[in-house]
């Protein structure tokens, strides 16, 4: 499975996008204690390490692999929900 196929499968992935939202929801709740970008960030490196050793990758794709391009998939994902929510503000 090529970079492109594999990074498009997981931009489409709902368990992924359903953890990034929660974590999103998390790290607003927790940003008057904590910094708001550390737990985003740990969370992202968590879902990305997460999902392939949790449910396992097919054997021709490498687990680092999929963990980088997951990490870059994630990115990909919350810079488009931290847009959604922005925007979401912005009207409201």
């Amino acid at each position: 499975m090529s970079f492109l196929d594999l990074y498009l499968a997981q931009l489409i992935d709902p368990f992924r996008i359903g953890l990034l939202a929660a974590l999103l929801l998390t790290a607003a709740n927790t940003a008057p204690t904590l910094n708001r970008w550390i737990p985003i960030v740990l969370g992202v490196v968590f879902v990305a390490v997460l999902i392939p050793y949790s449910f396992g990758s097919s054997e021709d794709i490498a687990k680092a692999f999929a963990v980088g391009v997951g990490l870059i998939s994630n990115v990909t994902l919350l810079a488009v929900l931290l847009g959604a929510k922005a925007l979401y503000t912005r009207l409201t």
